[in-house]
């Protein structure tokens, strides 16, 4: 089980993704740039801010206007599947091709009702953006950053792949602890007990209790 604070602060990883300050130039500006890993996260935080200003039905959780959301202007910019593999560890090749799909899809679904709970409580934060330092020939970097609201400011930190000349987004660190690593632990210890359909199972639970609790 993820510790309660765990719980908590991943549930802003939505503000990395739709809170941010810079002007619509700005935005210009980091559109242009999306070439680089800071550049890519830029944009993607001024684009999705901006759609969420223009959607009521999103700000009040609509579940199935965030899944467009998230299917329209996040997925595109991440490897989720990576993200699901690196999650699973050494399990991921225990499961059949078609568990890992039906996994990859339940564990997206997880994060995006985490998701709609965080959308409704962005307000007025700001995303700082801490100096980016990589060597050109780098595939695999980090792009560091700080929300700041009115509680204490919260680190959000991005881990991003270069694969055929394209930056993927596929793991993120909140307050030191990376999202990976926090859920390979759950992962490992259901797949311990009950099996891949025994994740499978956990996994469906979880998004049927978060869906009976709206």
């Amino acid at each position: 089980m993820m510790h309660p604070i765990l719980n908590k602060t991943f549930a802003t990883i939505a503000l990395t993704l739709i809170t941010g300050f810079a002007s619509f130039a700005h935005a210009q500006q980091a559109a242009a740039n999306m070439n680089t890993p800071d550049g890519l996260v830029k944009f993607v935080v001024e684009d999705v801010m901006n759609t969420i200003k223009a959607d009521k039905a999103i700000q009040s959780g609509d579940l199935r206007k965030i899944n467009a959301l998230v299917d329209q202007k996040i997925l595109p910019y991440s490897d989720f599947q990576k993200t699901t593999r690196m999650s699973m560890g050494r399990n991921w090749s225990k499961a059949t091709p078609a568990q890992q799909a039906l996994i990859t899809q339940e564990f997206k679904t997880l994060l995006i009702r985490i998701y709609g709970g965080a959308l409704a409580q962005v307000k007025d934060q700001k995303i700082q953006y801490k100096p980016f330092r990589a060597s050109a020939d780098d595939t695999d970097v980090i792009v560091r950053t700080v929300v700041v609201g009115k509680g204490e400011p919260i680190q959000l930190d991005y881990r991003l792949e270069k694969t055929a000349n394209v930056w993927r987004v596929y793991d993120i660190n909140i307050l030191g602890a990376w999202l990976v690593e926090s859920y390979r632990n759950q992962f490992n210890d259901q797949v311990s007990k009950g099996g891949i359909d025994g994740l499978i199972q956990f996994l469906q639970q979880r998004n049927n209790s978060l869906a009976n609790a709206k």
